[in-house]
């Protein structure tokens, strides 16, 4: 089961109208050729553009949303082709804790007093509910990529969250099997759309677009199941 969290961007060209204007019978050959190879190399450059910003977008999405594949099942790309250039993915352990923890902090957002909170919420999560969150906040390509997998032993009741700024929503998540089938898929993408935006993160900082996100979250895995479990993100 996959799906991707992040809108792809759309681009659009806008035609500006110009007035015509008279040109000499004798000039008009001359003028037709010209406007022709204009056309077409016009038209030549917007398709090339067009093509460079999909593949930019189509890749950066690839690199962060990860896709919400199954980690256990699939050699799955954490920060996979980085641009349009395609950068290969990150596997670097040697940037994980010495000691295990739930939460790793490559990129710093979080102070050491919000870190523990929320390593306690988590360890709460998962007495109460079973479900297993793990977060890794990252810069791209910063970052211990697939090494995460084995280190945190991600199965089909973990829920890996990713926070990293890189290509504008700071959230995206790898969600589990088992917890795809209490949760509406809905709830991920409304979650990152309201804690995860541009606006909100520039605004508040990393750090409370992440503590905001893991209480949302453990708000959520707490609701009974059912047609409206997870309606509101809280």
């Amino acid at each position: 089961m996959a799906f991707l969290l992040q809108l792809q961007p759309s681009l659009g060209f806008r035609n500006s109208g110009h007035r015509a204007s008279a040109t000499p019978i004798g000039s008009l050959s001359s003028h037709v050729d010209c406007s022709t190879q204009n056309s077409v190399h016009f038209s030549k450059w917007v398709a090339d553009f067009r093509s460079k910003t999909l593949n930019f977008a189509l890749s950066g999405t690839l690199s962060l949303a990860l896709s919400l594949t199954d980690l256990r099942k699939s050699e799955l790309n954490f920060v996979g082709v980085g641009f349009a250039e395609g950068k290969v993915g990150v596997n670097k352990p040697e940037l994980l804790p010495k000691a295990f923890s739930t939460v790793i902090d490559v990129a710093g957002f979080l102070s050491d007093g919000q870190e523990k909170r929320i390593v306690q919420e988590i360890a709460d999560i998962e007495k109460d509910t079973g479900f297993k969150l793990r977060i890794l906040a990252q810069n791209y390509p910063d970052t211990p990529g697939l090494a995460i997998r084995d280190y945190w032993q991600v199965d089909d009741r973990t829920i890996v969250f990713v926070a990293d700024p890189t290509f504008g929503n700071i959230i995206n998540f790898n969600v589990g099997d088992s917890v795809d089938l209490d949760i509406p898929r809905s709830f991920w993408s409304r979650l990152a759309g309201k804690y995860g935006n541009i606006f909100y993160w520039k605004e508040k900082g990393e750090d409370a677009s992440i503590e905001a996100a893991v209480m949302a979250i453990s708000s959520c895995l707490r609701e009974p199941v059912g047609r409206n479990n997870c309606a509101e993100v809280k």
